[in-house]
């Protein structure tokens, strides 16, 4: 099966790629690709230092550094990436990659929005080079690695997160608990809030072949069998008050899989809708001309969703 469709099978559904089938992490990387990524890693910046200093030799607005080191978050080494004025008075954009991605597939993105803002990225643990976990992570453990995260990097001024499917399902479900901090959301195609029930029904137990393996293995990722030991588990959304909320969906993903795309794309269409519970100030709108990784294929929306929440924020 070929990354194309491994990517857009899994990659849709939760974004964690992890080993065989329609799980990418594995896959052979065209060199095209392989030229892309080197390209965006340049754009995060070559210097990596790690940094041992306590919060408390950070001023308001954070850590100024540009570029990508590691810092300490506990007990772990989190790899981050900031550019733009860190200066200004205005919230700290922070970009959340999808599950099986490092903050290098976000650094196109960054580049462009950090001329006008600041902005920074990271790997979770299990992804680019951050620490491995220590063993299964619940959105709990994720939320105390990202609270450290902007702890360091945002200080005391308010944050606009933008995530891409698992990285929007992490923000969308971090939210509602730091609403002290998080000022604004983007959720480009996020993970929905209820997958596993929701593929679970779109492809029955007696589907064959490419579907049977998209459904399994679906529900195995989810389970924590992926980079991050994560748990992706079905939730109900939860609001984080009259906050702005940009939720942006794809608009073609499942042609690979024919018999059950519709389904598939109802289920996805269901879940996006769910996100918009989230704050009474939620809009909903699909991207023309965009699979799975939207803010690749129309980073011009991508970043004009981002500036005008991150405007609506300030």
């Amino acid at each position: 099966m070929n990354r194309r469709i491994k990517a857009t099978a899994i990659a849709a559904l939760s974004s964690v790629v992890a080993g065989a089938a329609l799980i990418a992490c594995d896959a052979p990387v065209s060199t095209a690709e392989k030229a892309e990524r080197k390209t965006a890693g340049k754009v995060t910046g070559e210097a990596e230092e790690t940094a041992e200093k306590s919060l408390g030799d950070e001023d308001r607005d954070g850590d100024h550094f540009s570029g990508t080191k590691k810092i300490r978050v506990g007990k772990h080494s989190v790899n981050v990436s900031c550019s733009g004025d860190a200066t200004e008075d205005k919230p700290l954009v922070m970009l959340m990659a999808g599950g099986g991605d490092g903050l290098d597939t976000m650094a196109g993105l960054q580049k462009t929005l950090s001329a006008k803002s600041r902005v920074c990225s990271y790997d979770r643990l299990g992804e680019g080079k951050s620490d491995k976990p220590n063993g299964t992570q619940t959105i709990d453990d994720s939320a105390k690695i990202l609270t450290g995260v902007l702890d360091r990097l945002a200080g005391d001024r308010s944050v606009v997160l933008a995530g891409h499917s698992l990285g929007g399902y992490i923000a969308a479900r971090y939210a509602p608990d730091h609403t002290d901090r998080i000022k604004g959301l983007v959720l480009m195609d996020a993970t929905i809030p209820a997958l596993t029930a929701g593929i679970s029904k779109a492809i029955p137990e007696s589907a064959t072949g490419m579907a049977a393996e998209l459904r399994d293995q679906t529900i195995a990722v989810n389970e924590g069998q992926n980079p991050e030991k994560f748990i992706i588990a079905d939730t109900k959304v939860r609001s984080a008050g009259k906050i702005p909320v940009q939720i942006i969906k794809h608009e073609s993903q499942y042609a690979e899989v024919p018999e059950y795309g519709p389904a598939l794309e109802e289920m996805w269409s269901k879940g996006q809708q769910q996100w918009r519970a989230l704050s009474s100030r939620s809009k909903l709108s699909t991207a023309p001309g965009t699979g799975h990784y939207i803010h690749v294929d129309r980073p011009d929306i991508a970043v004009k969703a981002i500036q005008r929440v991150t405007a609506k924020a300030a």
